[in-house]
């Protein structure tokens, strides 16, 4: 009988001696937000790696995309030696992925302040020190494309081939047209223990969003990597192409990666409450966790868009919010306010879908807990088209300007250490320090025949 879902370590073990699992892929979160690691033959993880954990080389958590060590940080360099950190497997991230013949995926924790699971474990253990769960979901939308990854090494993008060719927001038809695809990653995630709420064609040419159910967020940022790592790899077995890029095509819409947060207490939601906010009846966490969420933004803004791409991303009357304002379901809004009673709940919808899970979901707890902490007020509602409003704060047009603020914010420092602060914005200097010197096709396009 084949295995699904989540596993105990007796489970995996009864499956390993039973033959039905073989290889355990075990691995951390990168500082990009990748899956990194190891493949062990599964005895042998049984044998060492479940009790002793594994090490990998610690310059993992300072290259750039490309691989390539990057020199200028504290944690890792030349200097240094590039030595070895030790990963620690958390027992309770074992899951079959079922797309991978007789796999299991065990996510570890490394002892790096750095690293950002760790960033975001330390978030909700502050959480824990109010007394709150925090209870979380992240909406991640993609483009799906006909051409294979390899495909696209070789040719131009304006050659790659849509999965639709006209907009398909909510087209049941074009969605049938890519069930094979779409229909086979929702099968895979639930038989992970992924469990799947629906899919649904996005406001984009191959634009597609497959939503996933909500949970505690250290598990939800946990689903949102192994979700990527199925689509992108079951993509590449059926010969497609699968991109998380914010910005694909300038002529497109973005793709977000909307976050909802909510607090528990006591096994009910800290945000129920009968104050009045707007048309909203809420608690004072409410209140001051909407405040504080929004204050810090200007503080945290890389954790949400961490790529140059990301903020080609925020422009007017695109989906994507421009301004720092919040509405009650109102997708002008940075902050949508949506549910009531045991479903309330705030949707941020300012991260795209480039981000990093962690830390997405730290820099949004940490602002949060912050603003109920110091019972931070929250503006007054705005309803209309926040487009329009130009009186409100924007977000940054820049990686380059975001990275200036998260390096000199006291707050940022604070709520994550000047080591981490440090740390990611030398890594955000170097994202813009490549772009700079690189030439896009657009200045060959621009300038080749006509400067």
């Amino acid at each position: 009988m084949d295995i699904e879902g989540k596993l105990n370590v007796d489970q995996l073990k009864q499956a390993i001696e039973k033959g039905q699992i073989e290889t355990v892929i075990f691995g951390f979160i990168d500082h990009y937000g990748r899956l990194l690691g190891k493949r062990f033959d599964a005895d042998f993880f049984i044998e060492s790696g479940l009790e002793e954990g594994t090490h990998c080389c610690d310059y993992l958590l300072t290259t750039d995309m490309e691989m390539e060590p990057v020199q200028g940080f504290e944690s890792a360099n030349w200097e240094l030696g590039y030595g070895d950190f030790h990963l620690h497997p958390d027992l309770n991230t074992i899951r079959v992925a079922t797309w991978l013949e007789k796999t299991v995926i065990v996510i570890g924790d490394l002892d790096e302040a750095i690293a950002p699971r760790t960033i975001l474990k330390r978030q909700v253990e502050t959480a824990g020190d109010l007394g709150f769960r925090s209870m979380g979901a992240s909406e991640l939308e993609h483009y799906l494309y006909l051409n294979s990854y390899s495909d696209f090494d070789s040719l131009k993008f304006d050659q790659m081939t849509a999965a639709s060719q006209y907009l398909e927001d909510y087209h049941i038809l074009q969605g049938s047209r890519r069930e094979s695809y779409t229909g086979t990653v929702r099968k895979h995630l639930k038989k992970s223990g992924i469990p799947v709420e629906n899919s649904k064609g996005e406001w984009g040419r191959g634009q597609h969003e497959i939503n996933v159910r909500y949970a505690e967020i250290l598990e939800m940022a946990d689903r949102h990597v192994v979700f990527k790592q199925c689509l992108k790899e079951i993509a590449d077995q059926m010969g497609c192409a699968v991109t998380f890029m914010a910005k694909v095509d300038e002529n497109q819409a973005g793709s977000s990666c909307h976050i909802h947060l909510s607090l528990w207490k006591d096994g009910k939601n800290a945000f129920v409450g009968d104050k009045e906010l707007g048309p909203v009846k809420c608690s004072n966490i409410f209140k001051w966790f909407l405040g504080g969420w929004i204050k810090y933004v200007p503080d945290v803004m890389p954790f949400y868009a961490p790529t140059v791409n990301s903020y080609k991303r925020y422009r007017d009357g695109s989906w994507a919010p421009t301004r720092l304002a919040w509405s009650y379901d109102n997708r002008t809004a940075g902050f949508r306010v949506v549910g009531e009673g045991e479903s309330l709940r705030i949707e941020c919808r300012i991260p795209g879908a480039d981000c990093n899970p962690y830390l997405a979901f730290a820099a949004s707890l940490a602002c949060g807990l912050h603003g109920v902490q110091e019972e931070i007020a929250p503006p007054d509602i705005f309803e209309g088209d926040i487009y329009a409003a130009n009186e409100l704060p924007r977000v940054p047009y820049t990686l380059k300007e975001a990275n200036e603020s998260f390096r000199k914010s006291d707050f940022a420092q604070s709520v994550f250490g000047k080591d981490v602060v440090a740390h990611y914005a030398h890594h955000f200097d170097m994202e813009v320090k490549a772009f700079e010197k690189a030439v896009t096709d657009w200045e060959r396009r621009r300038y080749f025949e006509r400067i």
